[in-house]
Order: C-alpha cells, then sequence, then structure tokens
C-alpha cells in the first residue's frame, strides 16, 4: 500500500513576518487582489497594517462581511465583488473563517456552478482544478490553521457545514506574522487555541499512516499546551504567542491524515447553529471522543494515547480527558453543550450530520448513531 505524504505550503512565519506581503504577491503573479477579512479585523486596525504593505493598494478590493461562520451566501457576494474588480488572487487576512471563506472564492471565482458542486461528500474533490484562483492566508488568531491547510469548512444553502478540499486550495503562502495576534481577546485566544489543540490531538490520533504528521502534531500539541495559559492571561508574552501560532500551524500540517468524531460533531452542531465558536465546541467535545477512543489507541503496538499523555506533561494516559477539561475551566471556556444552550432536542440532527461528516470515517474508532448520541449525552 502506498501512503500519501505531501507538505507543499510556503510560510513567512514570525514576527514582522508581514513585510513580505509585497513580495510574495509579485512572487505568485496576484496585481489584483480581493481581500477578504471581517469588519472586527478592520474595526481593531490589523486591516489598514496589511493594506500598507501592499504595492498598489488602488487595485486591491475588500470584502469584508465575513460571518462567523462563512456560508454560501458569503461566497456568493465576495466572488460578485472578484469579478466586478477583475481581481486576480485573494489575500486572506483573519481567522479561520476568513481564510474559509476566501478559499471559497477562490474555487467558485474561476469555476461554474455552485458551492455545493465542490463539498467534498458531493464529490467535489474531482471538480476543483488547476483554475483556482491564488491565495495568500495571514491568519490573525493561533487556531483554526487553515493557512496552511487544503480544504474550507463552508456552510451551504441547506445549512450542512461541508468541507471544500484539494490541493488546489491550499494557499500559496502563508504570512504567520504574531505580531498580529497581541490584541486578540483573552477569551478568543482561549477558543481559538483549544481548536489548535484538538487538531494536533485528532490528527495525531487518526490510523492513517505518517510518520512525519504524526511528529509535526506531537510537537504542536505540546507547544499549545505548555503555552495557552500563558497567551491567554498575559497576551502580549511575545514567546507565548509565538508559540500558539506555530502550534495551529501545525495542527493543519497534519491534516492529512484526516480528523475524527471531535469535528464531525462540531461541523454537525455548528451548521445547525453558527453562532456557536467551532474552537469552544471542539473543546467541549474532546474529553467524550477521547473517552470513545480509548479502545483504539494502540496502532501498530504504539500507545498513541500514552504519547498524547507525555506531550502534555501528564503521568498518567488515562487523565488526558479530565485535563482537558480542567483546561477549558481555568480557560473559562464553556465546559458543557448546556452552558452554550445546547439541549437533547438537537441530538437526532446532530447525529445525523455527523454520520455524513467528512471526519467520520478517519476517527480511530468507527462511530454508530447510539455512540454519536452517548458521546452528545456525555458532552451535555
Amino acid at each position: 500500500m502506498v501512503f500519501p505524504i505531501n507538505y507543499i505550503t510556503s510560510v513567512q512565519f514570525g514576527f514582522g513576518a508581514i513585510a513580505t506581503l509585497a513580495q510574495e504577491c509579485e512572487r505568485i503573479g496576484i496585481q489584483r487582489p480581493l481581500v477578504v477579512t471581517d469588519a472586527g479585523v478592520r474595526a481593531v486596525g490589523l486591516l489598514d497594517r496589511v493594506l500598507a504593505h501592499l504595492a498598489d493598494a488602488s487595485a486591491v478590493a475588500v470584502f469584508e462581511q465575513t460571518p462567523s461562520n462563512p456560508n454560501e451566501a458569503a461566497v456568493r457576494a465576495a466572488v460578485a465583488l472578484f469579478h466586478a474588480q477583475r481581481c486576480d488572487g485573494v489575500i486572506a487576512v483573519g481567522g479561520g473563517s476568513s481564510i474559509d471563506l476566501a478559499k471559497g472564492v477562490a474555487v467558485c471565482g474561476t469555476h461554474e456552478g455552485p458551492l455545493k458542486n465542490f463539498a467534498l461528500i458531493e464529490g467535489g474533490l474531482a471538480r476543483i482544478t488547476a483554475a483556482t484562483a491564488p491565495v495568500i492566508a495571514i491568519p490573525t488568531t493561533a487556531g483554526t490553521g487553515s493557512e496552511v491547510g487544503r480544504g474550507a469548512v463552508l456552510i451551504l444553502d441547506d445549512g450542512r457545514k461541508v468541507g471544500v478540499i484539494s490541493a488546489h486550495l491550499v494557499p500559496k503562502v502563508a504570512i504567520c506574522d504574531p505580531e498580529l495576534t497581541l490584541d486578540l481577546p483573552a477569551r478568543l485566544t482561549a477558543a481559538t487555541g483549544m481548536d489548535a489543540i484538538a487538531h494536533c490531538i485528532e490528527t495525531f490520533m487518526s490510523p492513517a499512516f505518517n510518520p512525519p504528521a504524526d511528529g509535526i502534531a506531537l510537537d504542536g500539541l505540546w507547544r499549545a499546551w505548555a503555552h495557552i495559559e500563558r497567551a491567554t492571561r498575559e497576551p502580549h508574552d511575545r514567546e507565548a504567542r509565538l508559540q500558539m501560532m506555530s502550534a495551529s500551524m501545525q495542527g493543519a500540517m497534519a491534516f492529512q491524515k484526516g480528523l475524527g468524531c471531535v469535528h464531525s460533531l462540531s461541523h454537525s452542531l455548528g451548521g445547525l447553529d453558527p453562532t456557536l465558536h467551532h474552537g469552544m465546541l471542539n473543546a467541549v467535545f474532546l474529553p467524550a471522543v477521547i473517552e470513545f477512543n480509548e479502545s483504539a489507541t494502540t496502532v501498530r503496538n504504539e500507545n498513541k494515547l500514552a504519547r498524547l499523555a507525555h506531550a502534555m506533561d501528564l503521568a498518567d494516559p488515562a487523565s488526558v480527558g479530565d485535563a482537558i477539561a480542567a483546561m477549558n475551566r481555568r480557560l473559562g471556556l464553556a465546559t458543557s453543550l448546556r452552558n452554550m444552550g445546547v439541549s437533547e432536542a438537537s441530538f437526532p440532527r446532530i447525529v445525523e450530520g455527523a454520520l455524513q461528516d467528512h471526519s467520520h470515517k478517519t476517527n480511530p474508532r468507527l462511530a454508530d448513531a447510539s455512540d454519536y448520541a452517548r458521546m452528545l449525552s456525555r458532552s451535555l
């Protein structure tokens, strides 16, 4: 059996990396970019800081209506601006929402048909071609890692939260400047940081054979676990911000192994209620999913739970789930679905969506409807 192992993203990483934006646009051939961002990024001045590094600001179009959970309507609106301004590339400035929306624009702005056509579960992988517009991703949070990922998670008009995945969606360059995260609010720092931790854990736990990805994920987990509290409580701690941005990037570099039940549940519930923060959902679901996976954590004579515990500086592998729940409490995040306003009445629809999600089949242990129901009850 042959295992595909690809690391193809170019990254400019470090404090001051944003200064490379103009040269990267020139290298890639972007002359008339559409900048995709959100109103919050504009309001705190980050957008202006980024635009100042472009060679010709008059050639830039800006779409700043990215919703917290990007949807098909936002993709259509941004694509209309992309075409009206005759743009030749996309620059994403923001968190995972803006970066994922930018990827949706890069596809739908250069291919015929609605966004649904490009969803992985609709056979969209084969429909996405090299015609996809080039993307430069500039993250302003440390969580999703979408700046180095080959996928975007978007909500269709029918309410499904789906993955649009292709090697053509990998940004041509990621500009990861921790300076842009120094003023991120504490709660958002914590929620996006737990998102990065969830990515590192789930990609490592996935049974796919990819030792480089495993190493990257474990190292990312070590960095995030050791620094998330400092980054949350001391926002201008430059070392903590640097380490969290690296952990976020590393979690997404390992995405090619696949994710698991944490994400199939959070994608499903996030599609039903787009106001719920994806990272916070992942943090709430992690303990229940780790518990569910305990019987499938030894792979090729390797105890994966023990390696997670080692990266988290825990003596007992059985304490990983409890340690995550305790971290959520220390960070002031929601510790249950009930805290987030979710009731048992929504469970059947969440389970239905989770079973259809692209992350469902890459969990180390295949879940059925009753398994998902138990995980939801455990997380309530």
